[in-house]
């Protein structure tokens, strides 16, 4: 029978309630219990697939598919269970189910109201799929006053009466500001918020406070008499030395033992937190350091590459190394080969991750330029793989024209948008004017691996991986001849021969493009094998340099 833990926010947005949801889960997972984590996002986008990653950061997507937020992310890094596409709601998409079923004729001419319709189909989300489970923690998006989140709001009252006090509770992540003018922490934010919430009818059973300084015993009785809950129940959240310290932190607070406290389960006994505390260990105590220079395109908000920013964190991990990551503008190598040689000379790996549109295109592609021609280690991934078969065909296959469709006309589409490929579910078409929406190829498909080559030695041995993608234009098959005449390899390819998956340049100290998204499937305590071995490369340019 599972138990629902509902986390709401206040006061201001970005207090981490989605590292909050993750930690406590790791924290319930290490007692022994096993856990599922759910975001309920108020904004009208069906998803944030079309959504600028200014706007909302990385778009994270799921093995079945589903473009979701990036909180989903972190609840994968800190459980290894992998999210699906039931795990992330957004208003957008409730509202487009419930007019489609109102055009069908549905509700048989009923009135069609925010209560009972939109209320009931948040209510089915929450407790679709949850047989087997402890615990379902489900964190609301945005903040607790917010229009768009009031119906959200209402269907957790609605749970908390249907379901009773014993399966659900409520939690709060609020700020306590530190104004340094009076030298005092001041608990009227978290007081008003609280207060804004149980006027809605939702009382909360504890209340995480975020806070700079410490959090004296008076200031948490006084926030405990006037928000009704107990002491206990006020739990401090300092800032952290890192995200993966976050969990031994809320443990150290009395977090987990306080909810299980509320549902009146055993709390006696510590989890195992061996995995948290060896993850701090390799973080605290590297025996190295490397430095990767990120080209791309949105390197002004670190937000849009949280996943990999995480990924490369875990490769350094894996070698006990730490990792400084140089973000790059793309476009400033558009300029001049000095520019070029000036920012990348320093760096002992070089990345090119993915991204959409023109803009910055030609800077990551002399980037590529420049790791292959000065054994510098090179990872493509997504679009950066595209711009790796691009600057192979131009400099090392003849083909000066190569280019993409994605970036206009050519003559020479090296690159190009994909109107069918095969799925699970079968055949898989689309438009080339169509929606943009929903339309990529996106989750988790197999890919096949050329015996021998360095990504089968990379991943163990394997023959064949299923990774996860998201892109709508793939290599053109017909340059592959001419591309591997130049040296690039295909080491990768779809089951059927058709889509160009892995690339790989054997004369080079480590050159692999890949079309996939493996920094999605990257865990502190799993880091994935493609990012080990690049900061492991990285490690040993370092030594040469």
């Amino acid at each position: 029978m599972a138990r629902y833990i509902f986390i709401t926010g206040g006061v201001v947005s970005s207090l981490g309630k989605g590292l909050m949801a993750a930690s406590l889960a790791a924290l319930l997972q290490a007692r022994g219990y096993k856990v599922r984590i759910r975001k309920f996002d108020p904004y009208l986008n069906v998803d944030p697939g079309t959504m600028s990653p200014y706007q909302h950061g990385e778009v994270y997507v799921t093995d079945d598919g589903a473009e979701t937020d990036l909180d989903l992310g972190h609840y994968e890094r800190f459980t290894g269970v992998s999210a699906r596409q039931s795990d992330n709601i957004t208003s957008g998409r409730i509202y487009q189910q419930i007019i489609a079923k109102e055009r069908r004729g549905d509700y048989l001419g009923a009135t069609v109201q925010v209560i009972p319709h939109v209320t009931d189909a948040i209510k089915e989300f929450a407790l679709a799929d949850t047989e087997d489970l402890d615990f379902v923690l489900c964190e609301i998006g945005g903040t607790v006053g917010d229009i768009e989140s009031l119906p959200f709001i209402e269907s957790i009252r609605q749970l908390r009466n249907e379901l009773g006090q014993d399966r659900t509770a409520l939690i709060h992540v609020t700020l306590v500001p530190y104004i340094s003018a009076a030298g005092e922490l001041k608990t009227k934010p978290t007081q008003h918020s609280v207060r804004e919430l149980t006027s809605l009818g939702v009382q909360p059973d504890l209340l995480l406070c975020r806070c700079e300084h410490e959090l004296p015993e008076s200031e948490r009785a006084k926030i405990a008499l006037f928000c009704n809950v107990r002491p206990q129940a006020v739990i401090q959240a300092l800032d952290a030395s890192s995200i993966y310290a976050v969990p031994l932190q809320y443990h150290a607070e009395g977090l987990d033992a306080e909810v299980l406290r509320h549902f009146r389960m055993d709390s006696e006994g510590s989890p195992d937190l061996s995995r948290w505390e060896d993850i701090l260990d390799r973080f605290h105590n590297p025996e190295g350091e490397v430095t990767i220079g990120v080209v791309g395109k949105y390197v002004g908000l670190p937000d849009a590459y949280k996943s990999l920013n995480e990924a490369l964190v875990h490769g350094g991990m894996a070698n006990r190394v730490k990792v400084n990551i140089k973000w790059i503008d793309a476009e400033i190598f558009e300029q001049d080969d000095e520019t070029i040689a000036s920012q990348l000379e320093p760096m002992h790996g070089i990345l090119v991750p993915g991204g959409f549109g023109e803009r910055g295109s030609e800077g990551k592609i002399a980037s590529v330029r420049f790791a292959r021609e000065r054994k510098v280690p090179f990872f493509g991934i997504c679009l950066g793989m595209q711009m790796a078969c691009i600057e192979g065909a131009r400099n090392t296959a003849g083909v000066a024209g190569a280019s993409s469709t994605e970036f206009g006309e050519t003559s020479e589409p090296v690159v190009g948008i994909i109107t069918e490929w095969m799925s699970k579910e079968g055949l898989q078409e689309r438009a080339e004017g169509g929606d943009l929406g929903g339309t990529m190829r996106l989750g988790a498909y197999e890919a096949k691996l050329k015996e021998g080559s360095r990504v089968s030695e990379i991943y163990g041995g394997a023959s064949e991986i299923f990774e996860r993608h998201r892109h709508r234009y793939e290599v053109n098959n017909a340059y592959r001849a001419g591309m591997e005449e130049g040296g690039l390899v295909f080491s990768g390819m779809s089951p059927d021969g058709l889509l160009p998956e892995i690339v790989e340049r054997p004369d080079h100290p480590w050159f692999v493009g890949v079309q996939f998204h493996p920094e999605l499937k990257s865990k502190p305590f799993d880091p994935h094998p493609l990012f080990s071995g690049f900061i492991a490369a990285a490690l040993r340019q370092s030594r040469l340099v």
